[in-house]
């Protein structure tokens, strides 16, 4: 693993002082800050709520390590930035005009004080993505942040498997994994574990990364995602990596392999372990239960049921905790609708398009096959999980494909040589031959002066 660390592995990062080949050139290096600071804002979006712990955590003492977290990456990203120079972004400019429509609904304090504090907490979370902008250049460095910091988070769900696997894996939630030291859900560790397996494995493809590193990260976390039973995670993940990959067919051998070697290990599970499947992606519910999305129809039908003024429909209710009568919501665009009304709706579907766009143009790259993984995998979660209008892991991922299909900035190279100033060079003078002097007679001068 040391080795990997100089020669660039998954852990290592990219050579930024240009002693490799291939390697990604940024115009002053992107300081090791910003992966702290991109670290806290991960550790925000953790949420507060989820499974039991094996040590109790009052959810005041989470809130208060969460918040503190976000304040510390503004901080820190302000500290580093103090001449705030940002790279424009549309990604970051829609979510700033998010911040109107929930504004204006939360000041109605119809979800209560809550609200104000949550749009602050929004405030503070565009605030840092616009101070981090600066080093966005269309560079795999945030790449790499990302994938470290939520392996870190997984490393804590598997150590409180291997402490307490009765609490890791309680009958309150089907003997799904859960985070037993952090309260996570399933959907949460599921969609940490697909997103960073995405992610690994076109790096692998990319040939940014040896196949050792990246085992280290894709085996155990395939693991965990098993042991949460999380049906979007899986697809968001297959689907995903079918359209990134797809991208890069055309350009890259080993794409092509890993697809068809894809494709033939898929037939034969669905032809030999069609049993196995289908028992684990139903989770001993019936048909009409998973029809009806375990009961989410319910609440969507009740939600769009509900009586709501001209305002209501426009800027929505406030933001709360993508709940509706006590259940939550569990879709996106329908918790944006109630609290940021229809206006938030069209922010949202702008920022999804704008993104998909940029990345349907780009020219075939490692970077666009990254974002086109993140785009699809949060447009395919957006079914069945809420967080795209509020500060939450899925406008990170959406954050992270911006910062991918960024233009890459100019490079500067690491030391200019020296240049003698131009100057002229000499020019022989011709020298005129002299020529001898005429004597005159003193007779003839004494006339002269006569």
């Amino acid at each position: 693993m040391g080795g990997d660390l100089r020669r660039g592995g998954l852990p290592g990062g990219p050579d930024t002082a240009g002693t490799r080949s291939g390697a990604e050139p940024r115009p002053a290096g992107t300081p090791k800050i910003v992966g702290v600071v991109w670290g806290l804002l991960i550790l925000n979006t953790l949420g507060s709520t989820g499974a039991k712990t094996i040590v109790p955590l009052p959810r005041s003492l989470i809130q208060m390590i969460t918040m503190g977290a976000l304040l510390a990456a503004f901080t820190l990203a302000l500290a580093v930035n103090l001449r705030l120079r940002i790279r424009a972004s549309a990604f970051v400019l829609l979510l700033t005009l998010l911040l109107v429509p929930s504004m204006i609904s939360s000041l109605q304090l119809e979800s209560g004080f809550g609200a104000l504090f949550r749009c602050a907490r929004l405030a503070l979370f565009i605030g840092t993505l616009w101070l981090l902008s600066r080093w966005w250049d269309g560079g795999l460095t945030f790449v790499r942040h990302h994938i470290r910091m939520y392996f870190a988070v997984l490393g804590s769900v598997a150590a409180g498997l291997v402490i307490s696997p009765g609490a890791a894996m309680p009958e309150l939630y089907g003997g799904r994994l859960v985070g037993a030291l952090w309260p996570l859900t399933p959907p949460q560790i599921g969609q940490y574990a697909a997103v960073i397996i995405g992610l690994t494995v076109l790096l692998v493809l990319g040939r940014r990364t040896d196949r050792a590193s990246a085992a280290v990260v894709i085996v155990p976390s395939l693991v965990l995602l098993a042991l949460t039973h999380t049906r979007t995670a899986t697809l968001g993940l297959l689907i995903g990596l079918v359209l990134a990959i797809g991208s890069l067919i055309l350009t890259s051998a080993a794409a092509r392999r890993f697809f068809t070697w894809a494709v033939l290990c898929a037939a034969v599970a669905v032809v030999g372990f069609s049993s196995a499947l289908r028992a684990w992606f139903l989770r001993g519910q019936s048909q009409e239960y998973l029809t009806s999305l375990t009961g989410r129809a319910k609440v969507w039908d009740a939600l769009l049921a509900a009586p709501r003024t001209t305002a209501e429909k426009l800027f929505g209710v406030g933001l709360g905790d993508k709940s509706f009568g006590g259940l939550p919501i569990d879709n996106s665009w329908l918790a944006v609708y109630h609290e940021q009304g229809l206006i938030g709706v069209a922010l949202v579907a702008a920022i999804i398009i704008v993104l998909s766009g940029v990345a349907l143009l780009r020219p075939p790259s490692l970077q666009r096959a990254c974002a086109i993984f993140l785009i699809s995998y949060c447009a395919i979660a957006s079914y069945t999980e809420a967080g795209l209008g509020d500060a939450s892991p899925y406008l990170l991922h959406l954050a992270l494909a911006a910062s991918l299909l960024a233009a890459p900035a100019a490079a500067t190279p690491l030391s200019t040589p020296e240049v003698p100033p131009l100057s002229t060079p000499e020019v022989p003078r011709l020298s005129t031959p002299a020529v001898p002097r005429r004597r005159i007679p003193r007779w003839a001068q004494r006339s002269e002066v006569t």
